[in-house]
């Protein structure tokens, strides 16, 4: 076809196109959406939470959150070999390969095959026919009508989901080590605790026997319940120990290491940030990698909806090829052969093929919407949660505390009042120390509770980025 054809072609389609174009080469706007009051604030009785500072908590590094050396070490040992955090990623590389793709087929194609025969008359065997073609194929297909754009468009967002499922991984894995880390130095804290209180009710249960021994009319039944509170505490210490190596075994898997024996400082070393400040809500869109990979669908989604517009468009292809031959009468030496084609397809009856793909696509975009606005209400309800439990744990610790020392001094008391009083009930004491290792289990308890807040909290604003 000659030259002024193929300009004819791109000049009608060109034409046939100009009408509704601009929905082709659109590109993704964030759609409106509110995150006013995303938040409960835990004490406030107006619920909602009013910020003034839009200084985030989640904004912080890791390593500023989680200054334990131990941690920090634990967590980058995780980073470098958790399976998780590898495949991740691969995945990325992998998109990454596919965007490449994307980005190559605005480049024409080309081919080369060369072919050679050599046929010889069986009557005349000294007449030898040589052929040869060495021809060079390329292919162009004119993206006038943005399939080809939306295409590098829709696997640009995926690429960056793929990152942010990436981040996911990263800020799931350290919340993970960290809240394991903490449980452990919990459980060391217990069982600490519940060894003190073997070594009260032994003593508590020898001075009853003493007594039984000495004083007439001290019933063995007294010598009995003690005996048996100190086995009930040895066996909480026996169930703690397997809790240990349980979360140990835990750890070691997120490590990606056998399971093993885990290094780790003290509860009461242990220094985590107290200005939870959570910023504003729409700093969720960015922050929290899952809410930002779901907007990333929906932008993928809107430029697959312009994909299937496009496709109502003509596509027009130029082809063109050359080759070195001598066939075709060409004798030797051979020749250059050269030629160009334009062609233009329009699709006028694809079985509502073309139709029903732009309805599905918009119902996809519509879908994608809603994952995407509730992924945000998801996130604010996860910070909303880790700032109650923050609050409702040190508010409890606070409680505890003086319980626990109430019930020191009523020990002590009862003791005494054992010793030096034949009145004193064998129950009061049993009762008071198992008062007071309850309440001091529990105060633990709360001071861990506060520490996975934190954890949960740095999670749920999107930390664990950097």
């Amino acid at each position: 076809m000659k030259k002024n054809s193929i300009i004819l072609i791109l000049l009608g389609a060109i034409i046939v196109g100009m009408t509704g174009c601009k929905s082709l080469y659109g590109k993704y706007e964030r759609p409106d959406v509110n995150t006013q009051g995303l938040f409960r604030d835990p004490v406030s009785l107006t619920d909602t939470l009013a910020v003034a500072d839009t200084t985030t908590f989640g904004n912080m590094p890791w390593r500023t959150v989680f200054t334990d050396p131990t941690l920090q070490n634990l967590i980058q040992t995780a980073l470098d070999n958790n399976v998780n955090m590898l495949n991740a990623a691969l995945n990325v590389k992998m998109v990454e390969e596919a965007l490449k793709c994307a980005r190559l087929a605005f480049l024409p194609s080309l081919s080369f095959s060369a072919q050679g025969t050599i046929a010889r008359l069986q009557t005349d065997p000294a007449v030898t026919s040589k052929i040869y073609q060495m021809p060079l194929a390329a292919s162009w297909n004119v993206d006038l009508f943005g399939n080809l754009l939306n295409a590098k468009r829709s696997a640009q967002m995926q690429l960056l989901a793929t990152k942010d499922y990436q981040t996911v991984v990263q800020t799931n894995l350290i919340s993970g080590v960290a809240n394991l880390y903490y449980t452990l130095l919990m459980l060391d804290k217990q069982v600490e605790i519940v060894g003190e209180m073997e070594t009260l009710t032994k003593e508590t249960w020898e001075k009853m026997q003493v007594m039984k021994d000495t004083r007439i009319g001290y019933r063995s039944t007294a010598v009995q319940s003690a005996e048996a509170a100190y086995y009930s505490v040895q066996s909480q210490r026996v169930d703690m120990l397997r809790q240990v190596r349980e979360i140990e075994n835990s750890l070691s898997l997120l490590l990606g290491l056998p399971a093993q024996t885990i290094h780790r400082g003290t509860f009461e070393g242990q220094h985590l940030p107290e200005n939870l400040a959570t910023g504003v809500g729409i700093q969720l869109l960015n922050n929290r990698a899952d809410v930002h990979a779901a907007e990333l669908a929906l932008a993928q989604c809107f430029y697959d909806v312009n994909r299937a517009r496009s496709r109502f468009y003509p596509q027009i292809t130029i082809t063109g090829s050359g080759a070195f031959t001598n066939n075709n009468g060409v004798v030797n030496p051979g020749k250059l052969l050269l030629s160009a084609v334009g062609s233009l397809v329009q699709p006028i009856f694809q079985h509502g093929q073309i139709v029903a793909g732009l309805k599905v696509a918009k119902m996809q975009y519509e879908q994608a919407y809603n994952t995407w606005q509730n992924t945000i209400l998801q996130a604010g309800n996860e910070v909303s949660n880790a700032l109650v439990q923050y609050n409702s744990a040190a508010e409890k610790a606070e409680f505890d505390a003086k319980r626990v020392e109430v019930l020191r001094k009523n020990v002590e008391d009862t003791r005494t009042m054992l010793a030096a009083s034949p009145n004193t009930s064998y129950l009061e004491v049993i009762t008071a120390q198992s008062n007071l290792l309850n309440a001091e289990i529990s105060k633990v308890t709360d001071d861990f509770n506060k520490m996975q807040a934190v954890v949960n909290l740095y999670q749920a604003l999107g930390g664990g980025a950097k």
